[in-house]
């Protein structure tokens, strides 16, 4: 499955430059190994995708249910390029 998801710049430019390979998110999408993840560049000052995107698969899935520092619902996910 492919899931669509808002990514604040910095976090989008870490992924590109391969320092950041994990993603955490509220698991609403019910992610899986395996999935695609498109990553769209989002601007919060002009609140608009920038139109740059990046690929990546998942690859492992870690519910984060149960950790007092963590909210339920989220997952950590590894994350590799897809190219």
């Amino acid at each position: 499955m492919d899931h669509q998801l808002k990514t604040w710049p910095v976090y989008f430019w870490d992924v590109v430059s391969g320092s950041k390979t994990f993603e955490i998110r509220k698991n609403d999408r019910e992610f899986k190994a395996g999935d695609t993840l498109t990553l769209r560049e989002w601007d919060p000052d002009e609140k608009k995708y920038t139109g740059t995107e990046k690929i990546v698969k998942v690859d492992y899935v870690l519910s984060l249910n149960g950790l007092p520092e963590m909210p339920k619902g989220f997952v950590g996910m590894s994350i590799y390029d897809a190219a």
